[in-house]
């Protein structure tokens, strides 16, 4: 593999993957709170399934940012056929009791490999990463809780979050804030830069569109200790 000097990586699915333990106790919060019309709890869990699909489409269609608050709202909708008043809900309440689910509940590192390659990243003086990450559920002030208590966020010069960009990859809009931060850290050229991530369309097209190198990891069985040198491989696999 070519070396480069900036490296960005997405988050959910490269680094970090789902809790089940949040996903299971978020939904019996919402069967128990806002479940109207007494719906069985496999149907708040398909409500989510669904809301997640939807925006996460809109957004990678659109380079724009459906936000959490909003998403909550659109669950307690689905869950009572459309016919719920919104109106009541303290959305801010509701966001904090899901922080304090998710930290209770911390989202895993995706696997055994991760950290290390992040450090010997982190340790090479030629090299700055970041993270480049859509938010759906989860806003990005609560991921930088996560990372830091994962151990993980010192690894990253910065991070940028659509939430809070309002821009979603692919946008290119979204790729170019994460160059500019990057080459304010190092004189670098675009053919230094990698963006790594598991989405074919949103981490590698995205990259792609802004002349930068991309790679593809986990969903098609590509490990990211393929970032590493060959010799630096072989001893992470012994």
């Amino acid at each position: 593999m070519s070396v480069y000097k900036h490296y960005s990586f997405d988050l959910w699915l490269t680094l970090i993957r789902s809790n089940p333990q949040f996903k299971q106790q978020r939904a019996r919060i919402f069967h128990e709170r806002f479940n109207w019309l007494n719906k069985p709890l496999v149907e708040v869990e398909r409500a989510f399934r669904q809301v997640d699909l939807m925006v996460n489409g809109i957004n990678e269609t659109t380079g724009k940012n459906i936000d959490a608050d909003e998403m909550y709202l659109m669950v307690i909708s689905l869950i009572n056929d459309n016919q719920a008043d919104l109106h009541n809900i303290d959305i801010e309440a509701l966001y904090q009791q899901m922080e304090d689910l998710v930290l209770e509940h911390m989202p895993l590192i995706y696997c055994d490999r991760t950290t290390e390659v992040l450090a010997y990243l982190k340790d090479n003086p030629a090299c700055t990463a970041n993270l480049l990450s859509n938010t759906g559920f989860i806003k990005g002030v609560t991921l930088r809780k996560v990372l830091h208590h994962l151990g993980i966020g010192r690894y990253f010069d910065f991070q940028l979050y659509s939430d809070e960009a309002g821009l979603s990859k692919p946008n290119p809009a979204f790729f170019q804030l994460m160059i500019d931060r990057a080459m304010a850290l190092k004189q670098i050229s675009l053919n230094e830069i990698i963006h790594i991530g598991d989405n074919p369309r949103a981490d590698v097209r995205g990259a792609d569109m802004v002349g930068i190198g991309s790679m593809l990891v986990n969903s098609n069985n590509t490990s990211i200790i393929k970032l590493l040198p060959d010799v630096t491989q072989n001893v992470f696999a012994t």
